[in-house]
């Protein structure tokens, strides 16, 4: 399909984005969590990683906005979920809602039944508008923290448990893990190479800092950490345990492995993404974990 861009404010003008902008959209999102939080949460790893999304086409689902001078001030994708980002300077000007129609408009032609669309509840702006369009809460994000001036102690595996850090060769049953482990509360299965653009592939991925925990020599529990290059604080992207093997302390112990992990690589916070369907906001809080900030995902029900 060709590229149909959004009916932006006079002096903007857009474009398709593609593989070369990664960069770019990097620095765009940046500022944006600058803004927003004082800290820089995405790599560029995670912006390519948009571009690997199973069924979007950069030339139809992407769009960069730029200004009269040509600097980048807003970008969007859509497929089946959807992200808008408008720098700060840029705020103000309807490029939101402008970039908000295009997605939803995107969506429609894509034959998709919703659209998905996650803000952060500091964002009164942002929520306010979403809210306007007929988008309906459906989880909320946390972000937890770990503080860890001292270094943190790792209690004994639970019995039977052996652990020890990611292997070249363990990906694809790492893989198979998490997929199953995820099942119970994700949209889809996400395929081998999807899963690893956004984990394993991405330059930022930390295997000596991703422990993996064995029983009878198989894999049963997982924590994916990332070692971000504009960020101070460590990192873990994805934890899972295998179902059967759960109730054990393996995530408690996973996590617990990681931090020291981070602590003797110099840093002295840990962070990681939770939301409401997974089920595991308990066990982050009872491993001494606090909230930063939370955000929304809301959904829209559309209409061809």
């Amino acid at each position: 399909m060709p590229f149909s861009g959004p009916m932006l404010p006079p002096g903007y003008r857009s474009q398709p984005a593609g593989t070369d902008d990664v960069d770019v959209i990097h620095a765009l999102v940046a500022d944006c969590e600058r803004a927003a939080n004082g800290r820089v949460r995405t790599d560029a790893g995670s912006v390519a990683a948009v571009f690997a999304r199973p069924g979007l086409t950069p030339s139809s689902d992407t769009v960069l906005v730029r200004d009269p001078s040509g600097r980048l001030a807003a970008w969007a994708w859509a497929d089946r979920r959807s992200e808008i980002d408008v720098h700060p300077h840029h705020r103000g000007r309807s490029l939101g809602a402008a970039l908000l129609d295009w997605v939803e408009a995107r969506a429609v032609q894509a034959g998709s039944e919703g659209i998905v669309q996650t803000v952060p509840d500091s964002d009164a702006g942002a929520v306010a508008l979403v809210r306007s369009r007929g988008y309906a809460p459906l989880v909320t994000a946390w972000l937890m923290e770990y503080t860890m001036p001292d270094e943190p102690l790792v209690p004994e595996a639970p019995p039977g448990i052996m652990v020890r850090p990611l292997r070249a060769g363990d990906e694809p049953a790492t893989h198979l893990l998490v997929q199953d482990a995820f099942d119970e509360w994700q949209e889809r299965r996400q395929p081998y190479a999807e899963w690893a653009k956004h984990t394993v592939d991405r330059p930022t991925f930390a295997p000596a800092l991703s422990p993996l925990a064995f029983h009878n020599a198989q894999l049963v529990g997982a924590a994916l950490s990332l070692d971000l290059p504009e960020s101070d604080e460590g990192y873990v992207e994805q934890v899972a345990v295998r179902r059967d093997q759960r109730g054990q302390g393996i995530a408690r112990h996973l996590l617990r492995y990681a931090f020291h992990a981070f602590h003797q690589a110099g840093r002295r916070t840990c962070t990681l993404w939770t939301h409401s369907d997974t089920g595991a906001l308990d066990l982050y809080l009872r491993v001494g974990m606090t909230v930063r900030h939370s955000s929304t995902v809301f959904r829209k029900e559309l209409r061809a």
